[in-house]
């Protein structure tokens, strides 16, 4: 038997159609919000520490925002997919987030 991800696995409801898995994953959708956060804090503070001058020169705040950065744009992209599975758009689903 080949190996079947249940997180896209398609079920057939008793009117005899084809679904999709939408069940709400909740470390997927708890990591997303957690890189959201960190990454506008990191953000926040590279940005006040470059306006501060920081460590004697703006490098430091530089790098902060950079990182903060980083972590902002995978989870602003994913909680945006799970806010609007959740909401129920067209074209949006639960399956569209990978699983860890």
């Amino acid at each position: 038997m080949a190996y079947v991800d249940h997180a896209f696995s398609i079920t057939e409801d008793p009117t005899g159609t084809f679904i999709a898995n939408n069940r709400p994953p909740v470390k997927e959708v708890a990591l997303a919000v957690a890189l959201l956060a960190l990454g506008s804090v990191g953000i926040l503070v590279g940005l006040l520490m470059m306006y501060n001058k920081t460590g004697g020169d703006r490098g430091h705040g530089i790098a902060f925002t950079v990182l903060g950065a980083i972590l902002f744009m995978p989870g602003f992209y994913y909680t945006r997919i799970a806010y609007y599975a959740y909401k129920g758009y067209n074209g949006f689903s639960f399956a569209n987030i990978p699983s860890v």
